[in-house]
């Protein structure tokens, strides 16, 4: 049976593979940078002035951003590859997956649609001001490249 409504964007995981002895689950807030674009080329044909061919060349993917509430080093497998990556230049690709959810049922999920992306590597690390006149999470946003990733179903 086809679903009703278009699928909400809010429920959502992210695994990482290859940081600890098993894979991860890791809370994030957001997650943006699941963009992929072809590059061109400009072919100009002899004696034909009205026009030139655009050839695809390859693909380009964006940098992956996800922000989530901060760790503490040594609280997070994820938090100590970045320190690794950071402070040691130790940089360990690691492949993770993106999936957004639907609740099936009250104790099941359904993969609506799932990214697997490849190679990653820390490329910035951010943290949100320390302000004392609000009231609001300290957040950390992770900026990851990678070389690809596969859309599934």
């Amino acid at each position: 049976m086809p679903r009703e409504y278009p699928p909400a964007s809010f429920y959502f995981k992210v695994t990482f593979h290859d940081l600890a002895e098993k894979d991860i689950d890791v809370h994030f807030q957001s997650v943006a940078g699941l963009d992929v674009q072809m590059d061109t080329e400009s072919y100009k044909e002899g004696g034909e002035n009205r026009f030139e061919h655009v050839i695809p060349t390859r693909s380009k993917y964006s940098a992956l951003t996800l922000k989530r509430g901060a760790a503490a080093p040594g609280e997070s497998a994820l938090t100590d590859w970045c320190i690794k990556a950071f402070k040691n230049q130790q940089y360990q690709p690691i492949n993770l997956d993106v999936q957004l959810l639907a609740r099936k049922d009250k104790d099941k999920d359904e993969i609506l649609m799932y990214w697997k992306v490849l190679h990653a590597w820390p490329k910035s690390w951010k943290f949100n001001e320390l302000n004392a006149e609000k009231s609001e999470v300290f957040i950390e946003t992770l900026e990851l490249n990678y070389n690809r990733y596969e859309f599934k179903k």
